[in-house]
């Protein structure tokens, strides 16, 4: 079969971890080395390679504020691409790039680009631990704000609705509460869904925690594995404190020839989508599910021309079960299917370095359909708290590639609307869903509810009682009538 000349594919890729005692170097040298391993995996000449690059494309670094990290990596690689870049945040962001390079090829803008990233996490914080700070280079003199991409709801503000560890649980007890499970018979399903994903990740030579986990050593609270946001303990969730980079070269299949790449080193990117679901996490009809992440899903593969059950691996982002979980559940796969939802072990095993992680599931990817030639893979990525959705099918298998048709997927997706949300609240409500977060040293310290409301809309709640935190754990809250009281700080509080 001809190939049009145009069509995008992944031509080298690498990926590096630096474990404690590696002597980890400042992020700049991180990407440099793997863009340069990129370049070498090709199996071209790395110095033509890099010296073809058309963009180049760093993904955020939060370990340190470069000044401008693009034109440092290209002085550090000898190489001047015209269009240099520096990406957002995200989980989606690397596999959005991706997206984004295919489609200006496509249309003819560019033949090569590079997508690199990567985090020297966990030595900052072994350095800010001894007192110490980083003396790495080229650090931007102006003082910028953290790139949010959407404000914060007023009422996710007051109520401390931040942090992922704490957002994303909720999703898991509503779908619990569908699925009208137990809740420690569902807490044993989330362990029983991560147990064979830690027995990858100790196979995976990149991956932080090499280390195999049991059902029953997810499940357990001793040892240092407390709950951090009920019902996930320390083991369940994602680690970003990590030093870990990546690189991904892909480029027109005209290019790779040019170039000299061998055709059993390409993997063709065959259809992709980008969609999202509400900003906020009390937006959200139903906590249980994410039609973003079936209708991204459903357009991906329906570019590619195959349906789920032709995809032999998948890369299910896996920042915390719920990810997966609704990801399966948008697939239509069962939990226990056969195929593991990851190839490099997930997010709380492999490792989750800030931006960066789809890099490495995508290089992971790579290598793993080159070794089995013509099958599919899928890759996922979450973004946001459970705003943001990207979904990619590559193949060695080169075929039919146009760009999806996100506007009109997004536009379907919009027309559902929105919960309201009101920032206070006082008398009756609904527990539409819920979590409890927990110190560092184990106990609950306080809990979030998302409540409905008699009108119609919704509200959240801060859960303080100790009574009421344990057995908000030990009996399923969602559809609990409860009532709301003011606090300082326009917080609602639940009392009974």
């Amino acid at each position: 079969m001809a190939v049009d000349p145009r069509t995008p594919c992944v031509i080298g890729v690498a990926q590096r971890t630096w474990r404690p005692g590696d002597d980890a170097p400042e992020p700049l040298v991180m990407w440099e080395q793997v863009a340069r391993a990129a370049a070498a995996d090709t199996g071209a000449d790395p110095g033509r390679v890099l010296g073809a690059l058309d963009r180049l494309q760093v993904l955020f670094c939060q370990s340190w504020p470069y000044d401008d990290p693009p034109g440092r990596l290209a002085e550090r690689l000898g190489v001047a691409p015209r269009d240099q870049r520096s990406s957002g945040i995200g989980g989606t962001t690397p596999q959005q790039l991706l997206d984004e390079a295919a489609t200006a090829m496509l249309s003819g803008e560019l033949d090569v680009a590079l997508v690199v990233g990567g985090e020297a996490l966990a030595t900052l914080r072994r350095l800010k631990k001894a007192g110490e700070r980083p003396a790495w280079s080229h650090r931007d003199p102006e003082r910028r704000p953290f790139p949010f991409e959407a404000p914060f709801h007023p009422a996710e503000v007051a109520h401390e609705v931040f942090q992922a560890w704490l957002t994303f649980p909720v999703w898991d007890i509503a779908r619990r509460a569908r699925m009208a499970e137990p809740p420690e018979t569902y807490r044993r399903r989330i362990a029983e869904l991560l147990a064979p994903a830690s027995r990858i990740a100790a196979a995976n030579p990149h991956a932080w925690f090499p280390v195999a986990r049991t059902v029953e050593e997810l499940l357990s609270t001793e040892g240092g594995n407390r709950f951090v946001g009920y019902p996930y303990t320390k083991y369940e969730v994602a680690v970003m404190d990590v030093d870990q980079a990546s690189a991904v070269l892909v480029a027109t299949h005209a290019a790779a020839d040019t170039l000299g790449v061998p055709a059993e080193r390409r993997v063709y990117l065959r259809g992709w989508c980008y969609a999202t679901d509400p900003v906020h996490l009390a937006e959200h009809h139903d906590h249980s599910r994410s039609p973003a992440m079936a209708a991204a899903s459903a357009e991906a593969l329906a570019r590619a021309g195959i349906g789920i059950d032709d995809v032999a691996h998948l890369e299910l982002y896996s920042c915390f079960a719920s990810s997966v979980h609704l990801a399966l559940d948008a697939l239509g796969m069962a939990p226990d299917d056969p195929r593991p939802f990851t190839v490099t072990g997930g997010l709380p095993f492999a490792g989750g370095p800030g931006s960066t992680y789809l890099g490495h599931a995508v290089a992971t990817m790579a290598e793993v359909l080159r070794a089995d030639p013509g099958s599919y893979g899928v890759v996922s990525g979450v973004g946001m708290h459970m705003t943001k959705h990207i979904w990619a099918v590559y193949s060695t298998r080169p075929g039919p590639v146009t760009p999806p048709d996100e506007a009109g997927v997004q536009r379907r997706l919009d027309a559902a609307g929105t919960r309201p949300i009101v920032a206070t609240a006082t008398g009756p409500a609904t527990v539409a869903t819920y979590t409890v977060a927990h110190g560092r040293d184990g106990a609950p310290e306080w809990g979030l509810a998302i409540c409905d409301l008699p009108g119609g809309e919704r509200c959240y709640a801060r859960i303080t009682e100790t009574d009421l935190l344990a057995e908000a754990e030990a009996t399923e809250w969602v559809g609990r009538p409860v009532r709301l009281a003011p606090a300082d700080g326009d917080v609602n509080l639940v009392v009974a």
